[in-house]
C-alpha cells in the first residue's frame, strides 16, 4: 500500500515559504504522492464550501493509498469538522499544526466556530496528533484547553509563534520527521533548538 499525503491550509493559503510549501517539495522528492489543494476564497473563507470541497478531494482519493493528512490554523479547524461531520474515508494519520481559538477575533474565520460539541477524531483518522506553541499568537496556552481535551497527543513547542512564515517556518525538519515515520522523534526535540529556521 503506498503512502500519500494531503496537506490543508489555514486562511490566506500557505505561500512559497510556508512549511507546508516546503514540506510539499521534500515529499515529493522522495516519491510520495501529495495533495495539496487551494481551497476557495482563500482570504474570505466559507465554511460550508471549504468543507464541501474537502468532501469532494477525499472522496476521489483511491482508498488503497494509506492517507496521512498534515493541516495548519485554520485547516486544523477544518478537518475538526470533517471528523464531526460523517467523513467520507478514514485516515491512517492526522497531525494538526497550530489550530487558532474561537477568541482570536478575526472576523475572516468566524464563520467556522462554534466547533461541533461532539467531535470523534478517531471516526476520521486511526491517529491523531496536535502541535501548539507556547507562543502562538492565536491560540494562547489558556485557550488551547478546548484541544486538549480531545482525549488525543498534544505536543506543545516553546516559543514558536503560530508555526508559519512569520515565525520562521519555512524548513521545518521535524515536521517531515513526523510526516515520515508517524512518530514524534523526542531526540531530536531535546536535541535541537526549539525555533528552526
Amino acid at each position: 500500500m503506498s503512502t500519500s499525503y494531503l496537506l490543508l491550509h489555514g486562511l490566506g493559503g500557505s505561500g512559497p515559504e510556508h512549511w507546508q510549501t516546503w514540506l510539499c517539495q521534500q515529499l515529493i522528492e522522495r516519491g510520495h504522492r501529495v495533495y495539496y489543494p487551494r481551497f476557495s476564497d482563500q482570504d474570505a473563507p466559507s465554511r460550508e464550501i471549504w468543507l464541501r470541497e474537502l468532501d469532494e478531494l477525499m472522496s476521489s482519493i483511491p482508498q488503497d493509498e494509506e492517507l496521512i493528512v498534515l493541516t495548519h490554523s485554520l485547516g486544523c479547524i477544518l478537518w475538526l469538522h470533517y471528523a464531526a461531520d460523517h467523513p467520507v474515508r478514514h485516515v491512517r494519520q492526522a497531525v494538526m499544526v497550530c489550530p487558532p481559538s474561537a477568541d482570536t477575533g478575526l472576523e475572516e474565520i468566524s464563520n467556522f466556530f462554534p466547533l461541533a460539541q461532539s467531535i470523534q477524531l478517531s471516526a476520521a483518522a486511526k491517529d491523531t496528533l496536535i502541535i501548539m506553541s507556547s507562543s502562538d499568537e492565536f491560540c494562547s496556552p489558556e485557550q488551547a484547553l478546548v484541544y486538549q481535551q480531545l482525549e488525543v497527543p498534544v505536543l506543545l513547542l516553546p516559543n514558536m509563534g503560530h508555526i508559519n512564515t512569520a515565525s520562521g517556518h519555512g524548513p521545518w525538519p521535524l515536521i517531515l520527521d513526523i510526516a515520515l515515520t508517524g512518530t514524534i522523534p523526542l531526540q531530536q526535540l531535546m536535541t535541537s533548538p526549539a525555533r528552526q529556521h
